[in-house]
């Protein structure tokens, strides 16, 4: 049978579609077989310890205390909660609180952490924390070993340990004299407010003062005083705390006045400025003196 050319081309071209197919397949690539690595196997958390920061500013002993207030009940932290399968309840009133117990302290762990009232803890402020008493709440410490006190804001839940009945602030435990020890036998007594100082801020005869600044001597705080002078146009002057000085503006006629400039002063990022007021702290400053007093300027 003859065949026609046409038909020959079509049957070579089958041909040569066939051979290219199975060339193609006989030379495509295989996947590599998957290596199968050995797990990583991840370290243990590191428990990061609790300690006191290396270098402690050197004037945390003479702190002043905090003023007593009657502050509103913290949106945070007041509802009962459940620690390690344990139920606490708030107290509804601290008033009458008086409890003799072991103090513990936290430092470097915990420090610009949040606490349960949403405020970040500060080991250098004068603060504690407390399972039951409201927040916030102001108590006196008092340490039965050596017969230091300091006043406390509780802003925070704890110390979980059987044995404890107040966790304070690093800066509390120095001013209190146990934060070599770790742990010291206290009285915690809860704190109104007097009746001095108004809930609505007023003064009822009280005066408020802002101090910023602790200086190793006299000449180093006048030239201070003087550039806080200047930068908030209110008198302000020395006063000598034991062998250290400070900064004094005042005096103001509400807390509410002091809160203003106390925030000025942080903006102006002048050293830890802290309200007193003359009712509620003296006891604090008993036996200080001013050493060096500016004339008055414009309010």
């Amino acid at each position: 049978m003859t065949v026609g050319a046409a038909t020959v081309r079509r049957l070579l071209c089958g041909v040569a579609s066939v051979a290219v197919f199975i060339g193609g397949c006989a030379t495509a690539p295989t996947k590599p077989p998957v290596e199968t690595k050995p797990q990583v196997v991840a370290d243990a958390p590191a428990i990061v310890k609790d300690s006191a920061p290396a270098a402690p500013p050197p004037h945390l002993a003479r702190l002043p205390d905090p003023v007593v207030r009657n502050d509103p009940k913290s949106r945070r932290g007041n509802n009962p909660y459940v620690v390690f399968g344990k139920h606490y309840q708030v107290m509804d009133t601290a008033a009458g609180y008086d409890q003799v117990g072991q103090a513990s302290w936290y430092g470097t762990k915990f420090h610009g952490r949040t606490t349960s009232s949403g405020e970040p803890y500060d080991m250098y402020e004068l603060t504690a924390a407390h399972r039951s008493l409201p927040i916030p709440t102001y108590v006196r410490v008092t340490n039965l070993q050596n017969g230091k006190r300091s006043i406390v804001r509780v802003n925070d839940r704890g110390p979980f340990h059987p044995n404890r009945i107040i966790d304070l602030s690093f800066a509390a435990a120095v001013k209190l004299g146990f934060e070599r020890r770790g742990t010291a036998r206290v009285r915690v007594e809860s704190l109104a407010a007097t009746s001095a100082v108004g809930d609505d801020g007023s003064s009822r005869g009280a005066r408020f003062f802002v101090d910023t600044g602790i200086y190793a001597n006299a000449r180093g705080a006048r030239g201070a005083r003087d550039e806080v002078i200047a930068l908030t146009a209110r008198n302000a002057f020395v006063v000598r705390l034991e062998d250290t000085f400070v900064v004094r503006i005042g005096p103001l006629s509400t807390f509410e006045a002091a809160e203003r400039l106390q925030s000025f002063l942080v903006f102006a990022d002048r050293p830890r400025p802290v309200i007193l007021t003359d009712t509620v702290s003296s006891e604090g400053y008993r036996g200080t003196s001013p050493v060096a007093h500016s004339a008055t300027a414009t309010p």
